[in-house]
């Protein structure tokens, strides 16, 4: 009895896929021991965020893809409402306006369009597959924009950015014209100078601040400045585990959530950091693979946006801390501290594994 309840639990699991995500949340729990200062609470408090986030990939995982794609609709209307509730009574919170207050707890809606947004857009071009048009992805890029839009205007740029990204890949993915694409960067270009003046104050120091940190490096630079002396100072085989300087000794700002990377490469080094990316590479690779053996063209496209936006994820966060980015406040994934994105990203590996798992199921 107890063997048929576990392989039935197991039996949507892609084992490849869990073991490569379970390896970097377990560095992920040790980087966090040491960057928080050994304190014991708040990795108990990310090891019950992981349960969690398990537990709902693996409801998900058991839920058919036919099935999720249903409730693309549903689940991206709710959103948008959900983004026109936070721009009305959404609570602010260093200068931003991104939760909402439900009563019971508090939510950030913006979470939940990472997900809605390549799940509607897969099943919009499902249901267009054999009619594509230009008018197709004219309406696909309006369905993106506007949550785009919204939360933006929060502000919350990086979120936005990562929501916009997942968006193109689907649209890249589903075959759009390689003239609309450039056509589409010309134009971006070119609306630079007008977009310039409608960014805030600080989005714009920070662009500055990433082509030259040391014009504040008290301020505005400070992020950036130290993030990568903890990065050079870790040379090749890093200082030893819980041995960092510019976590412990304070100079490393945000060391458990959007710089824990620094404290990683600090202790770790070269090594370590080789390490880690390959780990990424390989849930990446992972997710490809899966993308490229998807039954049908909305588990493509879901899949392959799901994984090239990991990548994104990983990219940009890792840009961030090394200086070559500005800094958006984009979390390394698996491994910051935090439950909202923890489960964001695990709901999409959740995702993965049930294309994956019933794909086998119609092969058989």
């Amino acid at each position: 009895m107890i063997k048929r309840v576990l392989r039935y639990a197991y039996s949507h699991i892609d084992g490849p896929l869990l073991s490569i995500a379970t390896l970097l949340m377990l560095v992920g729990l040790a980087a966090l021991y040491s960057a928080s200062g050994a304190n014991a609470e708040r990795v108990g408090a990310q090891a019950v965020n992981i349960l969690v986030a398990l537990l709902v990939m693996w409801g998900v995982a058991n839920i058919s893809p036919e099935r999720l794609l249903r409730f693309a609709v549903p689940i991206y209307l709710v959103g948008i409402i959900l983004l026109l509730g936070v721009a009305a009574f959404g609570e602010i919170s260093k200068g931003a306006r991104r939760w909402l207050d439900l009563g019971v707890t508090r939510i950030q809606p913006s979470e939940l369009m990472k997900i809605a947004v390549p799940l509607l857009l897969a099943w919009y071009f499902d249901r267009y597959e054999e009619t594509l048009r230009l008018r197709h992805f004219a309406t696909a890029f309006l369905l993106l924009i506007i949550p785009v839009g919204l939360i933006a205007l929060q502000p919350d740029l990086g979120t936005a950015l990562m929501i916009a990204a997942s968006g193109l890949y689907v649209l890249f993915l589903a075959g759009i014209n390689w003239k609309v694409l450039i056509g589409a960067f010309i134009a971006v270009g070119a609306a630079i100078p007008i977009a310039w003046p409608l960014l805030h104050d600080y989005q714009r120091q920070r662009i500055f601040t990433m082509l030259d940190p040391t014009q504040d490096p008290l301020g505005a630079g400070y992020h950036t400045i130290q993030s990568t002396i903890a990065l050079g100072s870790g040379g090749v085989l890093g200082k030893g585990w819980l041995n960092g300087t510019q976590a412990h000794l304070n100079f490393l700002p945000e060391p458990t959530t959007d710089f824990i990377f620094a404290v990683f490469s600090e202790e770790f080094g070269l090594l370590g950091n080789l390490v880690i990316m390959t780990l990424f590479l390989l849930v990446i690779a992972r997710g490809l693979y899966i993308a490229s053996n998807a039954p049908t063209l909305s588990t493509r496209l879901l899949a392959g946006a799901i994984s090239l936006t990991f990548f994104t994820y990983v990219f940009v966060n890792m840009g961030m801390v090394s200086g070559i980015l500005p800094v958006v406040g984009v979390p390394l994934p698996l491994i910051s501290y935090g439950g909202t994105s923890l489960v964001t990203i695990l709901l999409g590996f959740g995702i993965l594994m049930s294309i994956q798992t019933n794909k086998k199921l119609v092969q058989t």
